[in-house]
């Protein structure tokens, strides 16, 4: 078996694409995926991409990424890097894969000059947690992630913008 890990083009988008459904589908939320692979490959191009991405191939096929982005530490006064989303296909689980990618982005984490390596991990995934844990990694407690996004997203702003 040969492993390669190598950073996603926009010649990936569609493969790309098709990991982040089969990730959606494995985390219960089949019907979650609003990107399209032309969205991904023009966001690929772009002068400042939003992400950066690895995938691993394995003899030839590809078997996996790992998507992030840059993130910003004011205690530490250091970048960091936000680990979007690690994901094997089925087949291609038990063959080191998730390591070696996790590896390589810690490596680029160190060659960068960052001051950490983070990401969220459903709490009902205990073979991931058991996967991170194994490694090192260890979860924050006292922290809860919050998000805004769609109508209470566009509430928000609009209500700043009619106070201006």
């Amino acid at each position: 078996m040969s492993t390669e890990v190598r950073f996603a083009t926009a010649d990936d988008a569609a493969t790309l694409h098709r990991f982040i459904v089969a990730l959606a589908e494995y985390e219960r939320e089949p019907d979650a995926v609003e990107t399209t692979p032309e969205q991904l490959a023009e966001q690929l191009r772009s002068e400042r991409p939003p992400f950066e991405c690895l995938i691993a191939d394995c003899d030839g096929a590809p078997a996996g990424f790992a998507l992030f982005f840059s993130t910003y530490s004011t205690w530490r006064g250091k970048p960091g890097i936000h680990l979007e989303d690690l994901f094997v296909l089925p087949e291609f689980r038990g063959r080191g894969l998730g390591t070696r990618l996790l590896g390589e982005l810690a490596r680029l984490t160190v060659e960068r000059g960052c001051a950490r390596l983070e990401w969220w991990v459903l709490d009902w995934n205990e073979s991931a947690i058991g996967f991170y844990e194994s490694l090192g990694a260890h979860g924050l407690d006292g922290w809860n992630v919050f998000r805004l996004t769609d109508e209470p997203l566009a509430d928000l702003a609009q209500s700043t913008t009619e106070k201006s």
